[in-house]
């Protein structure tokens, strides 16, 4: 586990163990009356007065936090929850074997390009992330993010699940790392937000709609 890691690798564990104490918003009397131990003895421990804790206090002690938090209505443990869960649960990256223009990339998925078509032939793709633009925008954690460039930027996302493509481009738009094009699936080109359209330009992001099937794209595009 993440923490009992931290705790038993940290040079003052006794911090760390006050840190992640902290965290969980439990005071020492709660610990210590849940642990069946005296306060002295956790502020001991925070205190590195005690000699560094073992894996069975560090154990006992990582349980009683999530037992605490459990009891109080689980708020931050389900934050931990939300950080395991898979990121194949919010997009799935593909690299090529090979690098491919940005204007085959949108002739394989028979795209329509709204914006920037002047750098299609000049770009070069080397993979691409499906993205559940619902999903990502409203569930997933900040940390992820940088997981949607797979081992390259030189990438396009595809998002699903759209209705105006507003919130792809704000969100990306906000982003340090930018992509070399996005693609918005399953969309009518004429309901495009137009601020959408509008960073697409200042951003010199190339807009790709398209209607082909997911199933299609994919058996397309994973040959490469």
């Amino acid at each position: 586990m993440e923490i009992a890691g931290e705790i038993s690798l940290s040079d003052d564990p006794g911090a760390t163990m006050r840190k992640w104490r902290e965290i969980f918003s439990i005071s020492q009397v709660e610990l210590a009356k849940h642990l069946g131990i005296t306060v002295s003895t956790i502020s001991d421990y925070e205190g590195s007065r005690r000699k560094s804790p073992g894996t069975h206090v560090v154990k006992r002690f990582v349980t009683a936090l999530f037992d605490i938090d459990n009891r109080k209505g689980g708020h931050i443990a389900s934050k931990f929850r939300e950080k395991e869960k898979p990121v194949s649960e919010y997009f799935e990256v593909h690299e090529f074997a090979r690098s491919i223009s940005l204007k085959d990339f949108s002739g394989l998925i028979g795209g329509n390009v709204l914006t920037n078509e002047d750098m299609l032939e000049s770009k070069k793709i080397y993979g691409y992330t499906l993205i559940d633009s619902i999903k990502v925008i409203l569930d997933m954690p900040f940390s992820y993010f940088q997981n949607l460039y797979g081992n390259v930027n030189q990438r396009v996302f595809i998002f699903t699940g759209i209705s105006t493509g507003r919130s792809p481009f704000v969100v990306v738009r906000v982003s340090p790392s930018k992509p070399s094009a996005i693609v918005l699936h399953n969309i009518d080109p004429r309901k495009v937000d137009k601020l959408a359209m509008k960073i697409s330009d200042r951003e010199r992001i190339p807009m790709i709609v398209t209607k082909m099937s997911i199933e299609d794209i994919k058996d397309a595009l994973n040959r490469i």
